[in-house]
């Protein structure tokens, strides 16, 4: 059977049922991953206020241009997804919302979108494994991709899971049916479920069909094209970080996304040339007639995949259609001498997103952030050729960038992309030719991605600073203020709010002066001119 149908528009299939001014997925309602919104009327100035004292409560009282705050986990790295008046997000189990529920978790949450009351929940049990594969107390990191009445979610158990997403408030759909087994893990009681747990509708298990073998963690944001949802496998080294265990199995693939069968894998052979982990999320984007599918290897190549998968014999593969190798030779090779991984000066995989726009591929390298610093590499990579176009497919690069796991965001009012590296910098460049415009230093770390929206980029760094800056060729920091945690994700814009999540909570940020029922006009905020100057290095 043909499980993937030719459309018209698979575009249109992707931007779902939901409103069109939701955040269905990681990139919102763009195919090609791009974080930009256009959404009008959103601030420039925020205050995240305080906690109450004695408390993890968000005292609205202190704060600016809040909706409302939610308490969430511990630790947050999963993006929020916005979708049919429900918010979905990524966190672990250290605040738990069902007490038959202890210990170390990962959790997928669900909020009513107006209110933020808490509808429902996924509880995630740890791999037995232990954290080569689950790391301990990470939480879901995958950022839910929502069709319809459905939402498709990567597990830290390294499972592509489809579930209802109105959890089991309208019964236990099938046919997966023991959701009261999974939640607790096998050999143990079952759990008392109710209508504030989830519906599980199908499960693949990456690791027992695949022999996939997860660094550390597994995080893959699902991609939709058709009939077919494309997810990284997370495949890498284990414990002794020189040894591959499953070096054959692959590295990306396409299931079914009715069913959850396997549809088809790559057939790139990434798996002998792993530095250290994958985790990188796919884009798609149609050139002429062919839908293409971009990821980022754990090799630091970028690939391109036909989106269609082509039987060869037992086996379904993605075809590829080009390939580039990110790593400049002078990141391989110095003094004739190959550069060990993870050097400073040496070559990274691809942890970003590759962000499709005008037939472009966007993408940088960088590295496990506990590897720290180093070198990095921005490249605008030429979509339309074939084959191996490590010569002659880039249209520019940039080496002024460091080490980054973040996605681009390309605003197209002004052609201008922005992106942060993981030293701390947010970059602003010409997307069309690559010259760089201004750096800007948040002096922290940052884990998250860039969001372009309403002439405003947004940006949170590992000290819980949220920075606002302009969209323009000129520098401009419009304000900053300081959330209650590190900021690990990246803010999504949906029906004229800002979702920012933080460690430890989920911030609703929207324009009061623009609500009839808002509060007084946001005054202007600490720009915490106490942090000290550093040189761009």
């Amino acid at each position: 059977m043909n499980i993937f149908p030719i459309v018209s528009s698979a575009l249109a299939v992707c931007c779902l049922t939901a409103r069109a001014d939701d955040w269905p997925q990681w990139g919102g309602t763009s195919l090609g991953r791009n974080m930009y919104s256009s959404a009008k009327g959103l601030p420039d100035r925020l205050d995240a206020g305080k906690l109450k004292s004695g408390t993890e409560e968000v005292d609205l009282a202190t704060t600016k241009n809040v909706m409302w705050a939610d308490k969430i986990g511990s630790q947050s790295y999963g993006n929020t997804t916005v979708a049919g008046g429900k918010i979905f997000v990524g966190t672990n189990n250290d605040s738990p919302r069902d007490l038959q529920h202890q210990g170390d978790r990962s959790v997928l949450m669900v909020f009513e979108e107006k209110s933020g009351a808490f509808l429902w929940q996924l509880i995630i049990p740890k791999l037995a494994s232990g954290k080569v594969n689950d790391w301990e107390n990470l939480g879901l990191l995958s950022s839910p991709t929502v069709e319809g009445d459905r939402v498709y979610v990567v597990t830290s158990r390294c499972e592509v899971m489809c579930l209802d997403v109105n959890g089991l408030a309208n019964g236990n759909d099938g046919p997966f049916t023991d959701e009261a087994q999974y939640v607790v893990g096998s050999g143990r009681p079952k759990a008392k479920l109710g209508p504030k747990d989830a519906d599980i509708i199908w499960k693949y298990d990456m690791m027992d069909e695949l022999g996939v073998f997860p660094h550390n963690a597994s995080n893959s944001s699902p991609l939709i094209v058709g009939d077919l949802v494309y997810v990284c496998t997370s495949n890498g080294q284990d414990w002794t970080h020189s040894n591959i265990p499953s070096p054959l199995s692959p590295s990306f693939i396409a299931l079914d996304k009715k069913s959850g069968q396997l549809a088809g894998e790559d057939e790139a052979s990434i798996g002998p040339r792993i530095y250290h982990g994958q985790w990188s999320s796919a884009s798609a984007g149609k050139i002429g007639d062919r839908w293409l599918v971009f990821f980022g290897g754990g090799d630091g190549w970028c690939y391109a995949f036909d989106a269609k998968p082509a039987k060869e014999g037992d086996t379904s593969f993605l075809k590829i259609a080009w390939k580039y190798d990110c790593n400049p030779p002078e990141y391989k090779i110095k003094d004739g001498k190959p550069i060990k991984y993870p050097d400073a000066n040496g070559p990274s995989e691809i942890n970003a997103t590759p962000v499709f726009y005008k037939n472009r591929i966007y993408v940088a390298v960088g590295q496990d952030p506990e590897h720290g610093e180093g070198v990095g590499h921005l490249v605008c990579i030429d979509a339309t050729k074939t084959g191996d176009v490590t010569k002659s497919g880039a249209l520019w690069s940039y080496k002024g960038i460091h080490r980054s796991i973040s996605t681009v965001s390309i605003d197209p009012a002004t052609g201008l992309l922005f992106i942060g590296d993981f030293s701390g910098f947010v970059h602003c460049l010409d997307a069309e030719t690559g010259k760089h415009y201004w750096t800007h230093d948040m002096k922290a770390h940052i884990w998250g991605s860039t969001l372009v929206a309403d002439g405003k980029v947004y940006i949170g760094d590992e000290d819980g600073d949220f920075a606002i800056l302009a969209a323009s060729k000129e520098k401009k920091l419009l304000s900053e203020t300081n959330l209650p945690a590190p900021v690990y994700s990246t803010p999504v814009v949906a029906n004229g709010t800002i979702y920012v999540t933080c460690n430890t909570h989920l911030y609703a940020f929207y324009d009061s002066t623009r609500s009839a029922t808002g509060r007084d006009e946001v005054p202007k905020v600490d720009l915490n001119p106490t942090k000290p100057e550093r040189k761009n290095y």
